[in-house]
């Protein structure tokens, strides 16, 4: 590897991606790192050169030339835009093997999947047992995720590349993302502030003025807090960087992100909570979510039911490593209020 490390950065204005970025911004090494982002905005594309001394290009996830050549330019590809781009990675992918026939480096790709590729269609109506949780440090139980897991057709194409040897691919698998980034992206301007799951259901709550759930709200998802997945992000580079043998890679490279978990209902309460301190319910009780409710609340009724699916996985690989989450559960329900506060403005 040479002695300044080539970074290529997508996600650059995302939730966690801008996360990820502040924090290699702050990086000790900072100066020895030459990072390219891959951004839409041509506003953003110049404060992010003036103002924070990266490379930027503008361009799109459908510019794959562009894309397999900024790959190919790269010695560490960060993919935090997109789980779901077989053709964005496939681009990404044939510029880390061009850059392997073309200079015999082998490229690393820190690629975001996520815990998904595990959740079950409970529609809320059970817990999953903990015969379900995936250990990321279970390979067997990894290669036993169909191949018609969400996400998951991505991340066979990662892992037949780290298997034919030209790159080395590290899986990183957040769950329910939360909380309120504050770094100088964000003042900036330049990032997103908001995650998926969590506004959704705040969204819904605010439209129908009561907390609403799919189902029973019995199902179990992990949780992690922004600022902990952007942690977990570094603490897998640093340790790419320093001790390349100590991180797994392939079917030994998924490092699953949670601290805790939490029951769709017990969520949806929280948000219903919210709402009664703010005047907008009387009753901080959730309701199920009516078939008509879920049709005109989420884009499709199959995406919907994503709010009543179990997920249950566990980080050993990545606290292996020294990664040390510092926000709990407690926290992920403190962030709700905030949250419904934010959307109540808008």
């Amino acid at each position: 590897m040479s002695a300044k490390p080539t970074i290529f950065l997508t996600g650059a204005t995302g939730y966690v991606g801008g996360t990820v970025l502040a924090r290699l911004l702050n990086h000790p090494e900072r100066k020895n790192f030459d990072i390219t982002v891959l951004v839409r905005d041509e506003a953003k594309a110049q404060i992010l050169s003036t103002k924070f001394g990266l490379n930027t290009v503008i361009g799109t996830h459908q510019d794959l030339d562009k894309v397999a050549s900024l790959a190919e330019a790269a010695h560490i590809v960060f993919n935090i835009s997109n789980a779901d781009d077989e053709q964005f990675t496939s681009a990404i992918l044939k510029g880390l093997q061009n850059r392997n026939t073309k200079t015999g480096d082998v490229p690393i790709l820190i690629h975001t999947t996520g815990s998904a590729i595990v959740m079950d269609d409970a529609r809320g109506a059970y817990a999953g047992g903990p015969e379900t949780i995936f250990d990321d440090l279970d390979v067997e139980k990894a290669k036993a995720i169909p191949p018609t897991a969400l996400h998951h057709n991505v991340d066979l194409l990662i892992l037949d590349a780290d298997t034919q040897g030209y790159m080395r691919g590290y899986l990183v698998n957040p769950s329910t993302v939360y909380g309120a980034p504050t770094h100088e992206l964000v003042v900036a301007g330049i990032t997103n502030t908001h995650s998926i799951q969590i506004p959704v259901l705040i969204q819904a709550a605010l439209a129908r003025k009561r907390a609403g759930m799919v189902g029973a709200g019995k199902a179990i998802w992990p949780a992690i807090h922004v600022d902990d997945t952007a942690e977990l992000f570094i603490t897998l580079f640093d340790t790419i960087l320093k001790k390349p043998e100590v991180a797994g890679h392939g079917w030994e490279g998924f490092y699953n992100g949670e601290n805790g978990e939490y029951t769709w209902y017990q969520l949806a309460k929280a948000i219903g909570q919210s709402l009664v301190e703010l005047g907008i319910a009387s009753d901080p009780e959730p309701t199920t979510f009516t078939h008509e409710e879920l049709l005109k609340y989420f884009p499709t009724l199959e995406f919907a039911y994503v709010w009543g699916t179990n997920c249950r996985v566990r980080a050993s690989r990545a606290r292996a490593l020294g990664w040390k989450p510092k926000y709990t559960t407690e926290d992920l329900f403190k962030s709700v209020k905030p949250e419904v506060e934010t959307f109540l403005r808008k």
